[in-house]
């Protein structure tokens, strides 16, 4: 934030008279109530600190901290008493006085827009510390942030010159539109990373699958170590345990070179290594299918993922989607072919192939919501209710994620959805079903 904003921001804030209401919405943001009207935000993240106003910011979760239980003692409908921004420098001040058992003395709000020095403070009067959004050690900074202490100032390391002063023509406006410009770069930047993990675990998964052998190099080997095998057992005689290989003529007459496996200590033993090495084999090439249709099925789902990330009009949807730390997909010892999103507590399935699809229809409790494309092939998608109401929003969620992994082309579509209990399971993942609504989804 530059400091010629925050002036002229510190001065439309002497408009309002007191502060309602104060809380800490995010890891890092302040909102302050001013006069039970006017509701603004104060972004105190290092490196990027900023004011905005936001109309339906939700708010991450519930802060009980020191700083937060003083936070809302000191300042919540206090008297503003003064407001002003440090001299050369992007710190505001607010001095209040609490109409609690503390309005005998004043408490200062000193929020730092400084980079590196970002902080929240809190002051008595005498400018000691009482609590501070982050504590800073003297071992790591010339300047100690610890509760009990005097706060030094900060080290300024450049001039503040008039030049620079822009007047801001709507301060609320403004503050509107610094939330929109930040929501949008943040939303690129997110897009780029998230994107890049899925590219970077397509890529494993891509040259995992070029590495697969084909069924005939397989069933090739192992019709080799079978004859391998039996012509061992026909010529036991001839096999000296130290030998590493040897040659023998095939029941044709064709001499045939052997590689005795290097654990063997005898014929007999070799032989038995290399009727197992060919079974081995013989069954890796009838379920080699298995193997590729996964990793071509977990390709095609990253794909999908990655363009729901892209067409995502929000952060909280991009981490619904892909978040940081994913809930485990796996239940002990069995692993399940549907992927599992998080919503408002809510938890939704989608099944990624025909087998996710049955499985979901097999483990869904009868008063989940099923959902699936209407008249069309698609991935099934269950919502756990645990016997609660499902929001609208979490509703259309399910319905997105439906259509958005089910078909490659843009457009509008309808999702049925139906208690699980009205959905009859006929063969493989067809189903049957009754007492239906339908929902609209563009993509």
């Amino acid at each position: 934030m530059r400091r010629y904003e925050l002036v002229q921001i510190a001065d439309y804030l002497k408009n309002f008279r007191k502060i309602s209401a104060i809380r800490r919405v995010g890891d890092n943001v302040i909102n302050i109530i001013f006069d039970r009207q006017k509701s603004l935000f104060f972004d105190l993240r290092r490196g990027d600190s900023h004011i905005f106003i936001k109309d339906d910011f939700t708010r991450a979760k519930i802060y009980k901290a020191p700083f937060d239980v003083i936070l809302t003692k000191r300042f919540t409908n206090s008297n503003m008493q003064s407001i002003k921004v440090l001299k050369d420098d992007r710190i505001l001040q607010i001095g209040v006085i609490s109409n609690s058992k503390y309005k005998s003395d004043e408490t200062l709000l000193q929020m730092e827009f400084t980079g590196k020095n970002t902080n929240v403070i809190i002051l008595d009067n005498n400018g000691f510390i009482l609590e501070a959004l982050r504590h800073i050690d003297i071992s790591s900074s010339y300047r100690e942030v610890k509760v009990g202490i005097a706060l030094k100032s900060l080290h300024v390391e450049q001039k503040f010159l008039p030049k620079e002063s822009k007047k801001i023509e709507d301060i609320e406006l403004f503050l509107e539109d610094e939330y929109n410009r930040r929501v949008q770069k943040s939303l690129v930047a997110t897009k780029k990373q998230k994107s890049a993990s899925i590219q970077k675990r397509v890529k494993k998964l891509q040259k995992l699958l070029d590495g697969l052998d084909s069924e005939e190099r397989l069933m090739s080997k192992s019709e080799t170590y079978s004859l391998w095998g039996a012509l061992i057992f026909s010529n036991l005689d001839k096999i000296k345990g130290y030998k590493k290989e040897i040659s023998l003529d095939d029941f044709e007459g064709n001499s045939v070179k052997i590689i005795l496996p290097k654990e063997a200590r005898s014929g007999a033993e070799a032989g038995n290594l290399l009727f197992e090495a060919s079974k081995k084999l013989k069954r890796k090439a009838k379920s080699l299918h298995i193997e590729r249709d996964s990793l071509c099925g977990k390709i095609e789902f990253f794909k999908k993922l990655q363009n729901a990330i892209n067409m995502a009009n929000s952060e909280t949807e991009i981490n619904i989607l892909y978040p940081k730390q994913k809930h485990s997909k796996k239940a002990k010892g069995k692993q399940v072919s549907y992927e599992s999103f998080y919503i408002e507590g809510f938890k939704v399935m989608l099944g990624k192939n025909e087998k996710g699809n049955i499985e979901l229809l097999k483990e869904a409790k009868k008063r989940d919501i099923w959902l699936h494309l209407k008249d069309m092939p698609s991935s099934h998608v269950i919502i756990r209710t645990d016997k609660q109401n499902i929001p609208t929003n979490v509703l259309e969620f399910a319905s997105k994620l439906c259509a958005e992994f089910s078909v490659s082309q843009k457009g509008v579509y309808l999702v049925d959805y139906t208690p699980r209990r009205n959905v009859k399971m006929g063969e493989g993942a067809h189903v049957n079903y009754v007492d239906y609504k339908t929902m609209s989804v563009s993509i």
